[in-house]
């Protein structure tokens, strides 16, 4: 699983900035025109709305996941956010593979003193 996660890591970093960087030579980091032209249409905005809300998903899961297994350098995972959750949400499960491999995983699974789910 570890290899596939970084290949996916691999295509959330480039797919996305294949995209950005042309734009980002044409225009500088003008962010309001980045914003204006991110959102001037309904299907636009649909996409950089569905990106937010992953992305904040991928946060939260980021921290509650990765305090739940005690993992180091959670702070890697949530700086990715910046290219993007395609690239954060691989990058993590990378890292909670290692976690897990290296026998620091933390919990398993459900509590077995609680009983079945």
């Amino acid at each position: 699983m570890q290899l596939i996660y970084l290949l996916l890591c691999i295509a959330g970093t480039a797919l996305p900035l294949w995209q950005f960087v042309p734009w980002l030579c044409a225009h500088g980091l003008d962010v309001p025109l980045l914003l204006q032209q991110a959102t001037t249409g309904h299907i636009a905005a649909f996409a950089w709305s569905d990106v937010l809300v992953s992305g904040i998903a991928v946060a939260v899961f980021v921290v509650a996941e990765g305090r739940r297994r005690a993992m180091p350098r959670l702070w890697l995972p949530l700086a990715c956010l910046v290219v993007g959750p395609s690239l954060a949400l691989p990058f993590f499960l990378f890292l909670r593979e290692r976690h897990r491999a290296a026998g620091t995983g933390g919990s398993a699974g459900p509590d077995p003193r609680r009983g079945p789910i």
